[in-house]
């Protein structure tokens, strides 16, 4: 079969199985990327200077203190890898799909974040740098819960893929290439969430203090309890999964 027609097929599958992001999807998204940018930011300020919701600086940090001989270092930076991975892990073992759909156990993952990042308040409160082990383990649950709609990658606790991605797509409209609206809407809520959760993070450092995650544990329990909410009065449409 000739390259060309094979593409014009695959564009006209994807297009074909293509559906405009609904909007509980863009809400939760750009909610999520919110409270990953919020919580990042009140740890790299109160805790370690290192990022902790992705995983680049963490590795970098492995690397160097392993070249230097900072063992101290290495291990704090070996700690912050491991947390986010063990999220991760178990975000997957309690969801059991990297596809994102109503009825799936969101619910008890977003509790499971809330009782992490409540364990991270604590520990900030109390000046005790495990916070950041904490704040990682949460971070790494939420990244983990749905990686994959319609064919767009979701990462909801760091922006590179999310700027590659805006990147493509302005790269395929400047070759007039048919895109979808909704995902550079949806990509481009999640930039601005991350963003301003970020400056909300650093505000309530400067008003909170050392009490700055405490509203972050809040809201992620409170959603968390939303979903089991709306589960339940869905039950009949999802199963019994929550």
């Amino acid at each position: 079969m000739p390259v060309s027609r094979y593409n014009q097929m695959s564009d006209s599958q994807a297009r074909t199985h293509e559906q405009p992001a609904p909007r509980w999807l863009l809400i939760s998204g750009v909610g999520l990327a919110a409270i990953a940018g919020y919580v990042n930011a009140a740890t790299l300020i109160g805790t370690y200077h290192v990022p902790i919701s992705h995983m680049s600086g963490a590795v970098a940090r492995v690397s160097i203190d392993a070249v230097n001989g900072d063992l101290g270092e290495l291990i704090i930076a070996a700690l912050l890898f491991a947390s986010f991975l063990a999220g991760a892990v178990l975000s997957g073992t309690v969801i059991g799909s990297d596809k994102l759909m109503p009825g799936r156990r969101y619910g008890a993952t977003l509790l499971i974040e809330a009782v992490a990042l409540t364990i991270a308040a604590w520990a900030f409160m109390h000046q005790d740098h495990r916070a950041a082990y904490w704040a990682a383990l949460a971070c790494g649950i939420q990244n983990a819960m749905a990686t994959s709609y319609c064919g767009l990658v979701i990462r909801t606790t760091h922006v590179t893929g999310i700027v590659t991605d805006i990147g493509i797509l302005i790269g395929h409209w400047l070759r007039h290439r048919r895109e979808e609206p909704w995902r550079m809407l949806f990509l481009s809520g999640l930039l601005l969430g991350f963003a301003l959760g970020g400056a909300a993070g650093a505000a309530a450092w400067r008003w909170l203090g050392l009490y700055a995650m405490w509203p972050a544990a809040a809201v992620v329990g409170m959603a968390g309890c939303g979903y089991l909410l709306w589960r339940r009065h869905h039950r009949g449409d999802y199963g019994n999964a929550w």
